[in-house]
């Protein structure tokens, strides 16, 4: 396709005017549209993209840096190599807290997940009676404080002053020191965790379910499917992208827990809650061993994106089969 040109007319003195390329012509304004675009565009993403050098990016950097160092804080950190990283998986305390973490990733992530999930359902219903305010109140948990949830759950589960216990007194149970057990204290910081977040992933829940088409069980209910077999048939394989978003994101939230455990049992009964966040803190504020704490870290990064890396193949594959 040939450029149009503009039509050459006469100047003053006779002389013709030099034909200009229409496309060439649009094309310089175009670019220069462009980057006029683009400069507006950085000028106002630097200020996020500062802020996220200062606080995100170099402190990153940085820990990555003295992971491979001796560093206390204190010190003149020296090189010391991959010695942090084998002592990570060498070391009782370590190994330990990695595997407190998967313990507590396999009891919450599916717990959490499947009390949204039924909820979800329920509060998706249109002749449920006070839907809104349902949803509401079941959704108030997740704003408040992890801290602050466990505190007021250390209250009232306490064997010597709780509420729960004193309850359940009158009935004739006699509850045990939850917190002070090495078998109990597990679940109970994963009770916290699930009464606390359970309303934010029934609410990403709901907005999957209004989602899937009406037509299709309205199709289900022609062909004679009953509620459950609408269940599996319809309501799960629409709800998969919704449901690949909310393990991914139970999963990393479950290997990142500590506040609930820093306040409810501080790692203990005999370090049987203590995850390897926890252990990071323990190792870079309390022994003073910040080369190995950042190491830890970067190992709990690696174990969290291979997981979600392996969830999302596992998505899309499935998805793949489905088209």
């Amino acid at each position: 396709m040939t450029a149009q040109h503009i039509t050459g007319a006469p100047g003053r003195n006779g002389e013709e005017v030099v034909e200009m390329p229409v496309a060439t012509t649009l094309s310089k304004g175009s670019r220069r549209m462009r980057r006029r675009q683009d400069l507006l565009g950085y000028l106002f993403s630097a200020p996020a993209l500062i802020i996220l050098a200062v606080f995100v990016f170099y402190p990153a950097l940085y820990a990555l840096v003295i992971s491979f160092t001796d560093s206390s804080g204190l010190n003149q950190p020296k090189f010391v190599g991959w010695e942090n990283y084998v002592r990570a998986f060498t070391e009782e305390d370590s190994l330990r807290a990695l595997l407190n973490t998967f313990v507590y990733a396999v009891s919450y992530a599916p717990l959490v997940i499947l009390v949204a999930l039924a909820l979800a359902l329920l509060l998706n219903r249109n002749d449920l009676w006070l839907r809104s305010l349902m949803r509401t109140v079941i959704f108030v948990p997740f704003i408040i404080s992890m801290a602050v949830a466990a505190l007021g759950w250390s209250f009232l589960i306490d064997a010597r002053t709780g509420l729960l216990p004193y309850w359940l007194s009158l009935i004739g149970i006699d509850l045990p020191d939850i917190l002070a057990s090495p078998t109990w204290a597990m679940p109970a910081v994963v009770f916290v965790a699930v009464w606390k977040n359970f309303g934010y992933f029934m609410v990403i829940f709901l907005a999957g379910l209004q989602n899937i088409p009406r037509e299709l069980y309205e199709a289900a209910e022609i062909d004679g499917a009953n509620a459950w077999r609408r269940l599996w048939a319809v309501t799960l394989p629409g709800l998969r992208p919704t449901m690949t978003y909310v393990v991914i994101l139970a999963a990393n939230g479950a290997f990142q827990a500590f506040d609930q455990i820093y306040v409810m049992t501080g790692g203990g009964p005999l370090r049987s809650t203590e995850t390897v966040v926890y252990r990071v803190y323990i190792e870079g504020f309390a022994n003073f061993r910040q080369g190995y704490a950042a190491a830890l870290s970067f190992i709990l990064m690696a174990v969290t994106m291979v997981i979600g890396v392996i969830q999302l193949s596992i998505s899309r594959r499935q998805e793949r089969d489905l088209a």
